[in-house]
């Protein structure tokens, strides 16, 4: 009997809870409810407004292009100045272009907080440190956004078409993608950047983006392939809709979950990729800058001036981290299947809700 009466008890605290959760959604539109679950998540939150500052902050230090715009940039460096070499007393130990960098207050014993003249040091003949890191990282989210942009249309239009039309159709499309798959991403990104690594960052990031959409078309495919069977499309169909029309108005829209967390992710998986290949040589070549450049051309003072490696790193790491955290936020924001965390207080109000109730 006490057995019966706390499963009783257990049910009617849950369907309270159910209560609340669809109380907090009643009334909104589909893009409010995503909205409000995103905006729940703190890390992916914290992580957008990073990465918002990071760009703001980035592509306002020092001149950068956006097609026929030019901005001029608050830092009185470029990556082409070359002052004075900072050495001896400067520095100690012998180093030499170190940073001038300082984030300890002067009552606790530092230098107080300030950018000083090279915040970030100085490279081997006396460029800017803190310039070049800046354009580097212009470079790297550039890349980044054009694969991320370029590679999701593919993948959706390719998976769009072999989920929506199958048989012969799905079966071509599929074969291509398998094809595109078995040879390593990176091989690709070596072959191209060694061929069109000179003419650019963009020209490699968008040679980068005709094969790096081929796990998002396998995504699009699968989803499209299940909500062709939806009622709403028979509908549409016998309402005499075009096959364009269900496609882009009915089934697309409903797949708008899926594709934005996998681009999300894309563009994650696209930093890093073109940091991997400038490293290794094949990605942009000077005289361009990026982050995995600047690390490919000081790798042999990693022992004498670690601060040549900690900047770039720090900007690979964290954007990648940031978008990382904004695609968990986005996936959990558009699954329909995900519940409010419901609080300490909303179980007791349920509880007492369901002893009036009974």
């Amino acid at each position: 009997m006490k057995l019966f009466k706390r499963k009783k008890v257990a049910t009617l605290t849950e369907r309270g809870e159910n209560a609340i959760s669809v109380k907090e959604v009643e009334g909104l539109s589909q893009g409010q409810i995503v909205l409000r679950r995103f905006l729940r998540h703190r890390a992916a939150v914290f992580s957008m407004t990073y990465l918002i500052s990071v760009i703001l902050f980035v592509f306002s230090a020092v001149d950068s292009r956006l097609g026929p715009i030019k901005l001029n940039g608050w830092w009185k460096y470029t990556n082409e100045d070359m002052p004075d070499l900072r050495y001896g007393e400067d520095c100690g130990d012998g180093a030499i272009g170190c940073p001038t960098l300082s984030l300890i207050p002067k009552f606790l014993g530092g230098n107080g907080m300030g950018l000083g003249e090279h915040p970030f040091g100085q490279d081997d003949i006396g460029r800017d440190y803190f310039a070049l890191v800046m354009l580097g990282a212009q470079r790297s989210i550039q890349v980044m956004l054009v694969i991320g942009i370029l590679a999701g249309i593919i993948g959706t239009v390719i998976g769009a078409l072999a989920g929506y039309y199958r048989g012969t159709v799905d079966n071509v499309l599929m074969r291509f993608t398998d094809f595109i798959i078995t040879i390593p991403v990176v091989i690709i990104g070596a072959v191209i950047g060694a061929r069109v690594g000179n003419l650019g960052a963009i020209f490699l990031a968008v040679f980068l983006g005709l094969f790096v959409w081929t796990g998002l078309a396998r995504l699009v495919r699968g989803d499209f392939l299940s909500l062709r069977e939806r009622e709403f499309v028979d509908a549409a169909r016998v309402a005499g809709a075009s096959t364009r029309r269900i496609i882009f108005k009915h089934i697309l829209p409903n797949a708008i979950g899926v594709i934005v967390v996998a681009v999300t992710l894309l563009l994650s998986s696209a930093i890093l990729l073109e940091t991997a290949l400038s490293y290794l040589g094949f990605g942009v070549v000077p005289p361009d800058v990026s982050l995995g450049l600047l690390i490919n051309e000081y790798q042999d003072s990693f022992t004498t001036r670690p601060w040549l490696f900690w900047y770039p790193g720090f900007f690979i790491v964290s954007i990648a981290l940031s978008v990382n955290f904004i695609g968990d936020g986005l996936r959990d924001a558009f699954d329909p299947r995900q519940r409010r965390r419901i609080t300490r207080r909303d179980r007791m109000r349920a509880k007492r809700v369901n002893r009036t109730v009974a």
